[in-house]
């Protein structure tokens, strides 16, 4: 239900029911069949008018969407409708004992119909990688929300400004926001979306992790142990040439001593 946050302005939900106060109350010992009471809007809209107890014919975009208290005035809409911002008149008069009238009251009030936005939706597309950051086009996006709003943000608590952008069909048509961030990640950081519209937040929060790309390469091991040991197995393989070449050798000069030596 609306609520008046000022004599002459209701603010109100889209989809809900809002009442809108008159200058007048009639009084218990008279009725509305003594009265003209015009609800208009803008001046050119008839919103609901009764003249002598009896309905005037309406505006069609108010058919079976406004109704009037026949005591205190108040014109009730609902549902409420993002068109129905603005100012709403109410012109009261009174038929003396004569055909003259006399204009009891005229006084504006002003509706100011609001819609809420969906919780902002964060999604990130890495753009390109590298072993020490992570590229990323990062959206945060609300729709269906009025009045303009305005989006802002945070990573890991310190303020981003959104290169935003704004749709919407009218000047009274809801509104979808959508803000963009282009960061070089390289750590895990935690990035927070906020749509502010009159005095109200949506907000939502995501951890955006860097994505490690670095290919450490399990060849290079391998070959390095396969080189030594190839090395290893060659140098022990020539050894055991040359011994065997040379073993034989010096035997055969142990002996050729041996009998020098008993001769």
């Amino acid at each position: 239900t609306g609520y008046a946050v000022e004599k002459k302005v209701v603010k109100s939900k889209m989809g809900e029911k809002v009442g809108l106060p008159c200058c007048h109350e009639i009084p218990s010992s008279e009725s509305l069949y003594n009265y003209r009471v015009y609800w208009q809007k803008n001046t050119t809209e008839v919103v609901l008018a009764y003249a002598e107890g009896k309905k005037i014919p309406q505006h069609n975009r108010y058919e079976k969407r406004a109704e009037m208290d026949t005591r205190n005035l108040t014109l009730w809409l609902s549902p409420v409708e993002l068109l129905d911002n603005g100012p709403y008149q109410c012109v009261v008069q009174h038929r003396r004992y004569s055909q003259n009238s006399v204009v009891v009251c005229d006084e504006l009030v002003t509706l100011f119909v609001t819609a809420d936005f969906s919780e902002p939706n964060i999604t990130a597309e890495v753009s390109a990688n590298s072993c020490e950051s992570t590229e990323m086009v990062v959206s945060c996006s609300s729709h269906g929300g009025f009045p303009k709003p305005k989006i802002s943000g945070t990573l890991n608590n310190v303020s981003v400004a959104w290169n935003a952008s704004w749709a919407s069909e009218s000047s009274l048509s809801p509104y979808n926001v959508t803000g963009k961030l282009w960061l070089n990640v390289t750590k895990d950081v935690s990035i927070s979306c906020f749509v502010e519209y009159d005095g109200l937040t949506k907000s939502t929060s995501l951890l955006l992790k860097k994505t490690n790309s670095c290919v450490v390469p399990t060849v290079l091991p391998s070959y390095n142990v396969i080189t030594a040991s190839s090395i290893i197995i060659i140098i022990f393989l020539l050894a055991i040439t040359l011994a065997a070449r040379y073993l034989p050798r010096h035997g055969k000069c142990s002996s050729f001593f041996k009998k020098w030596s008993l001769t």
